[in-house]
């Protein structure tokens, strides 16, 4: 199985451009980073560290998601949030094309290196990585994100263990998200001059806090796309 390559290239006004290759280990879908021999003190693992954070600093010295950002801090430094660009993505299965903020381009960077990054706490969005749909709206997300933890619970089923049709185990996810999301923010306003990473991460933050107290109006919402389902007649048995 191969890796996974995903293309990310800014173009900004003045004709100047940043790219980014990812590559992301084709069994963990982590991300494939030169980590450098000494990182910023920002990315050390007890440097604001995330209250729900399961890691010790005597194993893991730098916070794994934090490393992900050295790059696009450095290369990011000169950008301001409203800037307008011009994002390209590129990957195996299509290719993206889109007039944007910095902020709501870099959101979309943010949300694969985030769950890319190896923390425990965001694992849980891998499958929704491994399909990653640049520049989602909230409602695909959405639509995403309970599909995906549904198709989880068909295969705890299938172990013999208990599911969770209630999707409470989401909006504990999300709520862990929102934790780390608020850490991350802090680290980069040490790390950066200026405000578009930060305010990428607030975006993204925005979402991952509605979802828990809005993901069962927003789903049913959804409801009437499922009526020939709902229409199904009773299968003995089930």
């Amino acid at each position: 199985m191969e890796n996974k390559s995903i293309m990310y290239c800014f173009r900004f006004p003045d004709e100047t451009q940043e790219i980014f290759d990812l590559e992301l280990d084709a069994h963990s879908l982590e991300l494939v980073i030169n980590i450098p021999e000494s990182p910023p003190q920002w990315a050390e693992l007890d440097f604001n560290k995330c209250p729900n954070c399961p890691l010790d600093s005597h194993t893991h010295p730098y916070c794994p998601l934090m490393l992900d950002f050295i790059d696009i801090v450095d290369r990011f430094d000169h950008i301001l949030s409203y800037d307008e660009i011009r994002l390209e993505v590129v990957m195996d299965e299509r290719s993206v094309s889109r007039s944007i903020s910095a902020q709501k381009a870099l959101s979309s960077l943010a949300g694969i290196l985030i769950t890319a990054s190896g923390c425990p706490h965001t694992k849980f969005f891998k499958p929704m990585l491994r399909f990653h749909l640049p520049l989602s709206s909230a409602a695909e997300t959405i639509y995403r994100a309970a599909s995906m933890y549904l198709l989880a619970q068909y295969f705890i089923l299938k172990e013999g263990k208990t599911a969770d049709f209630e999707l409470k185990g989401l909006e504990e996810i999300y709520n862990n998200m929102h934790l780390i999301n608020v850490a991350i923010a802090e680290r980069l306003r040490v790390a950066s001059k200026t405000d578009a990473l930060v305010n990428a991460i607030i975006l993204l933050d925005v979402f991952t806090g509605t979802i828990p107290s809005v993901i069962e109006e927003s789903l049913e919402e959804l409801r009437y796309l499922f009526t020939p389902y709902l229409n199904l007649p009773k299968t003995e048995g089930l």
